[in-house]
């Protein structure tokens, strides 16, 4: 496993293959308020490739292709809050996806524990940790440590797709959440356009 940091954009010609994990690190829980500041990502081969993001960085058009791409399925936890704040920084929506608190919330429904590190222990048997969770995202140098952390958080969304994929489909659930899934990039732009907890659904 290898952890490959660049500044401000994939390089020419990097290919991750036809589903790519990804997680963003940013100041905050905002997305007008909290800047992005590094994107992680993962072809499910063990390597991590981060991309981290200047202050007022607008344009990253590598992976901006990559986001855009209908070819390449892009791997979340919690895509909702990420493609958010790709498209607010970016102006990329980010499709198609794949988020595996979705499909854990459409199948654990014995129990409200869908958090990363609680669905990788029970389906994957893998232990991450959170201790740098955190930590200032938007630091010049990056240690190490955060380099891993930040590498924890997509290395293994390929194997728990996997999983959830087999458990959707016992469950007779796997429509809905590739309806869930089509629409996230939706809700994501709901979200920046200022309609975070508002239902438009509702009567």
């Amino acid at each position: 496993m290898a952890n490959h940091l660049y500044q401000n954009d994939l390089p020419d010609g990097l290919d991750l293959g036809p589903v790519v994990a990804i997680d963003c690190e940013t100041m905050g829980l905002n997305p007008h308020r909290d800047r992005l500041c590094l994107i992680q990502m993962s072809g499910g081969d063990g390597d991590c490739h981060l991309v981290q993001v200047n202050m007022g960085q607008t344009a990253a058009p590598n992976l901006c292709a990559m986001l855009e791409n209908p070819e390449v399925l892009k791997l979340f936890h919690f895509g909702r809050f990420d493609i958010a704040a790709l498209y607010h920084t970016f102006g990329a929506v980010t499709a198609p996806v794949y988020c595996t608190k979705i499909a854990s919330k459409l199948v654990r429904t014995f129990t409200d524990r869908h958090g990363l590190k609680t669905l990788l222990q029970d389906m994957v048997g893998v232990d991450i940790s959170k201790q740098q969770q955190q930590s200032d995202w938007g630091a010049p140098d990056l240690s190490a440590a955060q380099l891993d952390y930040a590498a924890s958080d997509v290395l293994y969304l390929h194997q728990l797709r996997a999983a959830f994929d087999v458990l959707l489909d016992r469950e007779g659930r796997t429509e809905l959440a590739q309806a869930c899934f089509d629409f996230l990039p939706t809700r994501a732009q709901l979200d920046v356009a200022g309609w975070p907890d508002i239902d438009i659904f509702s009567h």
